[in-house]
């Protein structure tokens, strides 16, 4: 059987132009790019090739580029390196409620080391008000760190007027953007971003690489000790296979990115609309239009995520409830009920996110079974025939409509 993925927001698969790019570089040009032999100079040569692909996929420039281990590294050194280098000037750090761990766990780390952390609400949509950052800053604000796109739900951020605020006020502006490159254009000076967190793996790349873009002129402390790597602010030798795979892997997403965009929208929307139209009682999460092209998040109720996700396992249909970095956990999406869903809707969250190989051969076969397997699940439950005659006279509200144009 041949298996349909729908989990891209989690990994996606090495695509054969990166892996053919990579390989040279695991036997045959495998020196250290410290080295001051002509080996070591090739990979030098070859990582500065890399910085430059990754620097023109957000209108950067090559020295602004700093090379990670991935996301989270990227998202702690971003934070972390602002918040102690800043401390002498203020210890206010404005987050929202729907970010990645990677940031909110680290915020949650600062206060323990003294800092203060606001975190800004959202609306049901999931977007982030830029009146309520406005009023969240202080004469100590140091850093305001917004996500580009959401990884649950997909909503995408108001970050260029973000950024425009952060900067009229003389903060620094770091933005999480692992989902959104590759799906969305971004360019940092429009933008007015000052840092960016992404991840190689998001877009066709290998895994363990990342990348962390910081302005020129900002100053942010030094994340790891011990070596002269990448300029002095991030020691341990370069990952120098992962660095070229990522460098191949950015290039392509963004020479086929609005090509990617459109195609992937019209299959999340046939999605979307066929999920409400053919199951009762669910709700689509996130902005109806604000959203990544390849997000589809739904709430189905009277049926637990981890069954449905189990079933369309069996079904040959990879998805996800979620994060991937907290599949594990008992405990609701913390974005879902940001979004302001009751426990027991938030636990049935289901997240299929598309790629750029998804079909709509494969789309049609999820709506296809989807609704058979939503049905089985539901007839098994209690809490379904109990709910359901207690509410005979109030339906579950699975507006269509949801996250319309007029959503803002």
């Amino acid at each position: 059987m041949d298996r349909i993925y729908l989990d891209n927001a989690a990994t996606t698969a090495v695509s054969p132009e990166v892996l053919e790019a990579m390989l040279p570089y695991f036997t045959q040009c495998f020196g250290n790019p410290s080295s001051i032999h002509s080996t070591g100079r090739d990979a030098r040569r070859v990582v500065d090739a890399a910085r430059r692909q990754v620097a023109a996929a957000i209108g950067a420039q090559p020295q602004e580029i700093y090379f990670t281990a991935g996301g989270s590294e990227s998202d702690n050194w971003a934070i972390k390196g602002t918040a102690f280098a800043k401390k002498s000037r203020g210890n206010h750090i404005i987050t929202s409620a729907i970010e990645h761990h990677a940031v909110l766990h680290t915020c949650a780390w600062l206060e323990k080391q003294g800092f203060e952390v606001t975190y800004l609400p959202v609306d049901e949509f999931g977007r982030v008000r830029v009146e309520d950052v406005e009023k969240a800053i202080t004469d100590k604000t140091i850093l305001i760190t917004i996500m580009a796109a959401n990884n649950e739900i997909g909503t995408i951020q108001p970050i260029a007027e973000i950024g425009k605020l952060a900067h009229d006020k003389g903060i620094l502006f770091h933005t999480d953007a692992v989902q959104a490159i590759g799906a969305m254009p971004i360019d940092v000076n429009a933008m007015h971003i000052d840092m960016l967190s992404m991840s190689g793996h998001k877009f066709h790349g290998p895994k363990g690489i990342g990348a962390l873009y910081i302005r020129k002129g900002v100053k942010i402390d030094q994340y790891l000790h011990g070596g002269a790597q990448e300029r002095g602010q991030r020691a341990g030798t370069e990952n120098l296979a992962g660095i070229v795979g990522m460098g191949k892997a950015i290039e392509i997403a963004t020479q086929h990115l609005e090509e990617n965009a459109r195609r992937l929208t019209v299959l999340r929307d046939k999605l979307i609309d066929g999920i409400l139209a053919e199951i009762p009682d669910v709700r689509l999460n996130g902005h109806r239009t604000q959203r990544l092209p390849n997000n589809v998040n739904v709430s189905v109720r009277y049926v637990e995520g981890e069954a449905l996700l189990l079933r369309l396992d069996l079904a040959g249909i990879a998805g996800s409830s979620g994060s991937a970095c907290t599949s594990g956990s008992l405990d609701p999406s913390h974005v879902l009920l940001a979004i302001g869903l009751p426990h027991e809707i938030a636990h049935g969250s289901l997240r299929l996110s598309l790629g750029t190989d998804t079909t709509e051969a494969e789309i049609d076969e999820v709506l296809d079974k989807l609704p058979g397997i939503v049905k089985n699940l539901r007839d098994m439950s209690p809490l379904n025939a109990y709910q359901q005659s207690l509410n005979a006279s109030c339906p579950f509200d699975h507006d269509h409509g949801h996250g319309g144009d007029d959503a803002e």
